[in-house]
């Protein structure tokens, strides 16, 4: 094979044998080793127009790190990365890789694995260095939330040398992060990433929740001189369907919790995941782990083509003995006292709306039981906005997190700013803006411009946003 035709092709990424795979939550995904992760940069064009740059909503520098990988410099790309990433041991195993989806060589074979090198740089380089703020501002902030967004609003402020608290109604920091299996990433990798931020003024109280425990004007009252409510979408919506109560029932995002924690439920010998998503494809292929030899299968209003899911998670299921049903909408959950099936409805795709969007309507065939002794619904998630006033004005964002009223994330109330996002590294994206935000607020009440970024480990200066070629962001928020 000429290298010309080598440089489409994708060294492969190794993985766990799928037969493995059912007999615990082993790591699915193994590392490149240094001579195959160098082989895989060298395949990256180093494009003028850095396309990836542009399509990371935290606009990691791909292009930079990636360029270092090839030329064996594993210290400098970890060095790049942490630059812009502070939890980048998590993103490199849970990412859903926009940059990839955005790469040239996706065009003509295969994109560069740039997450996969991502992880390269941080386990083949050193990935220790502390972060190191600038000089202390005699304000303080408290976020609310210590999942992706608030942590991310944490780092970005405490460079900038605020004192900030970071308050968590769980017993750990990572909000949503706590539910991702432990196949996909491992429950050491966040506490690494939090080591960095040893030299920071940051404090955490956990188990306190904004709204229920304190409301976020009385921190303002407390001291506080902003606060940033980042608690994300966390409380599974109900679809409201008959027989949600029965005994084997369960909420798929409570169940990711629960796995998490130790206390994974007994499930059936036949499962029923209903949803599309990242949490359904997550759950479908956690059941399989925790009930081996039961049938477990997922099922999804639309097709599989149109399914939220990542691509990589429904691949990756296919081996696993996972079955799927595709247009198929639940009707009610069947059973006396504990579940015995699942009614469905038939469903197909209309002509596409203005959008290009296809809407799914009922087909005239009679309802289809599917027999099961477990359901986990996976239907959605939104904010739990228990105990927060209506007069901060929050409003409910598409995927479920609350937002402020104004662009920047503010609230109806002074000093108050609430946003989030649609994954990890969207929602981090959404901490950064919210961080630029509130450092913008107090240095206008302290007659001061705004502070850019600063070199994260304590070079004089701020720190390099974008690199040369960057022209502006290519996603949406």
């Amino acid at each position: 094979m000429r290298y010309s035709d080598r440089r489409y092709s994708r060294t492969p990424i190794p993985e766990e044998p799928p037969e493995m795979r059912q007999h615990g939550f082993d790591e699915v995904l193994h590392p490149y080793s240094r001579q195959m992760a160098i082989r895989e940069a060298s395949r990256c064009l180093q494009c003028a127009l850095p396309f990836c740059v542009e399509a990371c909503p935290i606009a990691q520098d791909c292009r930079g790190y990636v360029g270092l990988i090839a030329a064996g410099r594993f210290d400098d790309a970890a060095r790049v990365v942490l630059a812009a990433n502070p939890l980048a041991l998590t993103l490199c195993k849970v990412c859903y890789h926009f940059c990839e989806d955005s790469c040239i060589m996706r065009g003509r074979g295969t994109p560069v694995a740039i997450r996969q090198l991502k992880r390269a740089a941080l386990e083949l380089g050193d990935s220790s260095a502390p972060y190191v703020p600038r000089a202390h501002r005699p304000r303080r902030v408290g976020v609310i939330g210590a999942g992706p967004a608030g942590l991310m609003a944490a780092w970005e402020l405490c460079l900038r040398g605020y004192s900030v608290t970071l308050f968590e109604k769980q017993a750990a920091v990572g909000g949503q992060v706590d539910a991702i299996p432990k196949y996909r990433l491992p429950s050491s990798e966040l506490s690494r990433d939090l080591e960095r931020f040893q030299n920071f003024d940051l404090s955490v109280v956990t188990e306190r929740a904004g709204g229920v425990d304190f409301a976020p004007e009385a921190l303002l009252r407390e001291g506080y001189d902003a606060v940033y409510i980042a608690i994300g979408a966390s409380k599974a919506t109900s679809p409201g369907l008959p027989g949600e109560g029965l005994e084997g029932v369960h909420y798929a995002l409570d169940l990711l919790f629960d796995v998490n924690r130790g206390r994974p439920p007994k499930l059936g010998k036949t499962v029923l995941v209903v949803g599309g998503g990242d949490v359904a494809i997550d759950s479908v292929r956690s059941a399989v782990r925790l009930a081996p030899g039961a049938r477990v299968a997922m099922v999804y209003r639309r097709t599989r083509e149109e399914a939220p899911a990542g691509e990589e998670e429904l691949r990756e299921a296919d081996p696993e003995g996972i079955e799927f049903r595709w247009l198929l909408s639940p009707v009610r959950i069947l059973g006396t006292e504990h579940v015995e099936g699942v009614q469905f409805q038939s469903m197909q795709l209309a002509a596409p709306d203005r959008s290009g969007r296809r809407a799914v309507v009922p087909t005239a065939a009679p309802p289809e039981v599917i027999p099961c002794d477990t359901v986990i619904l996976a239907i959605g998630q939104t904010a739990d906005l228990t105990g927060f006033q209506p007069d901060l004005g929050l409003t409910v964002g598409s995927k479920g997190w609350p937002e402020g009223i104004h662009p920047d994330g503010r609230t109806a109330v002074e000093g108050i700013f609430a946003s989030g996002g649609r994954s990890v590294v969207h929602a981090m994206a959404a901490g950064t803006r919210a961080a630029e935000a509130i450092d913008a607020y107090l240095s206008e009440k302290d007659h001061v411009p705004p502070t850019p970024r600063p070199d994260p480990f304590g070079g004089g200066g701020p720190a390099e946003r974008f690199p040369s070629g960057y022209s502006g962001p290519v996603w949406r928020p």
